[in-house]
C-alpha cells in the first residue's frame, strides 16, 4: 500500500502584543526595529479621536523622531501610497507604524512595498510578486474586523481601473502587532458592526476555503463563536470584555485568512468597493449568505460546522444545519440594521455584470471551495439584490 505524503502547509503570524493599554509598548518595540525616525501613517478620524497624538507622544517619551502621512482615505488610492513611499524616502525614516483599521494599515504596507522595491503598486498585484524586503513595520489596529495588523493582504484602490487590488506575500506580515482592546470604546455602533461582520466573513471564507489546514481552521471557528456569543454585548452595552472578546476574533480571523485566503465574498466585495467606494465592512452581510448558500453543495460538512456554532444546536445534521445557519445569518444581520440587499447600496441593478466581470479574476476567488466564474457571481449578486 503507497502512503499519500502528507500535505505541505504553512502558517504566518507577527509578534502579537495583546492587552488592554498595549499601546504604551510601541516606542520600545519600535526602538527595538532599529527606529531613530519612525514613519506614522493614520488619517483624519484617529487625528480627530486623538489617537495619533498619544502615539506621537509615547515615541517622544522613548526620545524617537517621527515624520505624519495622514493623507488616507477609506479605500486607500494608489496615489496616496506613492506620496507616501516618496515621502518616506525623503524623510530618512527608518521604520513605518500605522494605527487605524484597514485602510491606514493597508496603506502603510503599500507605502512599504514601494520604499523597499519601487516601481508603482499595480506592479504587485497578485500573489508573490514583491522581492525585496520591505522597512520594519509595527501596526496598532482600532478596529476588531480588517485583520490587516496579522495578515499578509494588501488592498490598494487601481483610481484609473475603479478596483481594488489585491497583494499578497509573507513579507507583508508586519514584525509586531499591538492590539490595545481600551482602542475599541471610542469606535462607534457602526464601525463596531461593521468590523466584526468583516472578521466573521474572513472566518468564514477562510474556513472553506481550498487551502485550509488544521491550522486555519481551529482559529476560524473560534472567531466565529466569539463573535456571535459577544457582537451584541459589545454594540448595546459597550461592554469592555465583549469588546475585547471581539478583538481576540478578528485576531483569530487574520490568521485564518492570511494563511488560507478568501473566497467570492471578498472578490465581490473588493470590486464593490473599487467601484462604488463602499464601506467594506457593510457590504458582507449583504453578500455572505448568498456566498455561503452557493458554497454549500462543495463543502456541505464545513457549512454545516458553521451553521451549528451560529443556531447553537450541536446535534443538526450538517445539511440541515448549514441551511438553518445562513437564515440565522440573514435574520442576525437585519436585526443589527445594517443594509442586508444590493438594492440598499446601489442605485439600481444594471452594474451587477460589470461587478460579476470585474470580481472573477480577483485573486481572493481562486481560493473559493467551489468554482465561480462570471455567470456564478452574478447570480450571487442577483440573490443578494
Amino acid at each position: 500500500m503507497v502512503k499519500r505524503p502528507m500535505n505541505v502547509t504553512k502558517f504566518a503570524i507577527p509578534e502579537i502584543i495583546f492587552g488592554r493599554g498595549s499601546m504604551v509598548h510601541v516606542g520600545q518595540c519600535a526602538r527595538r526595529l532599529g527606529a531613530r525616525r519612525v514613519f506614522l501613517v493614520s488619517d483624519e478620524g484617529l487625528e480627530k479621536s486623538g489617537w495619533v497624538e498619544r502615539v506621537q507622544t509615547i515615541l517622544e517619551a522613548e526620545s524617537l523622531e517621527w515624520v505624519y502621512y495622514g493623507d488616507v482615505n477609506s479605500n486607500p488610492r494608489d496615489w496616496q501610497v506613492s506620496h507616501g513611499a516618496k515621502l518616506y524616502l525623503e524623510t530618512g525614516a527608518d521604520v513605518i507604524l500605522a494605527i487605524g483599521g484597514g485602510s491606514p494599515i493597508d496603506a502603510a504596507k503599500g507605502i512599504a512595498i514601494l520604499a523597499g522595491n519601487g516601481g508603482s503598486i499595480a506592479d504587485y498585484e497578485g500573489a508573490n510578486r514583491i522581492e525585496r524586503p520591505l522597512p520594519p513595520t509595527i501596526f496598532l489596529p482600532t478596529t476588531a474586523g480588517s485583520g490587516s495588523d496579522i495578515s499578509q493582504f494588501c488592498i490598494i484602490t487601481d483610481v484609473e481601473r475603479q478596483l481594488k487590488m489585491s497583494i499578497i506575500s509573507r513579507s507583508l506580515v508586519p514584525n509586531i502587532s499591538i492590539i490595545d482592546p481600551l482602542i475599541l470604546l471610542t469606535k462607534s455602533q457602526e464601525l463596531i458592526i461593521a468590523s466584526a461582520i468583516d472578521a466573521l466573513a474572513h472566518a468564514v471564507e477562510s474556513y472553506v476555503s481550498r487551502i485550509a489546514s488544521p491550522f486555519t481552521e481551529i482559529q476560524a471557528l473560534r472567531a466565529i463563536e466569539l463573535i456571535m456569543r459577544n457582537l451584541r454585548h459589545a454594540v448595546e452595552d459597550r461592554d469592555l470584555d465583549a469588546l475585547e472578546q471581539l478583538s481576540i476574533a478578528s485576531t483569530a480571523a487574520g490568521m485564518s485568512f492570511s494563511n488560507a485566503g478568501l473566497g467570492a465574498g471578498h472578490a465581490l466585495a473588493h470590486s464593490l468597493g473599487g467601484m462604488f467606494d463602499i464601506l467594506h465592512g457593510l457590504v458582507h452581510p449583504i453578500l455572505l449568505p448568498a456566498v455561503m448558500r452557493f458554497n454549500t453543495p462543495a463543502c456541505q460538512e464545513k457549512m454545516g460546522a458553521i451553521g451549528r456554532l451560529v443556531v447553537g444546536r450541536a446535534d443538526m445534521p450538517s445539511r440541515l444545519a448549514a441551511e438553518a445557519g445562513i437564515e440565522v445569518l440573514r435574520e442576525y444581520f437585519a436585526d443589527l440594521g445594517v443594509p442586508v440587499r444590493l438594492r440598499d447600496i446601489l442605485p439600481d441593478r444594471s452594474p451587477l455584470a460589470q461587478l460579476a466581470g470585474a470580481s472573477a479574476g480577483d485573486a481572493c476567488n481562486l481560493t473559493n471551495p467551489r468554482q465561480a466564474d462570471v455567470e456564478s457571481l452574478l447570480g450571487i449578486c442577483e440573490e443578494a439584490w
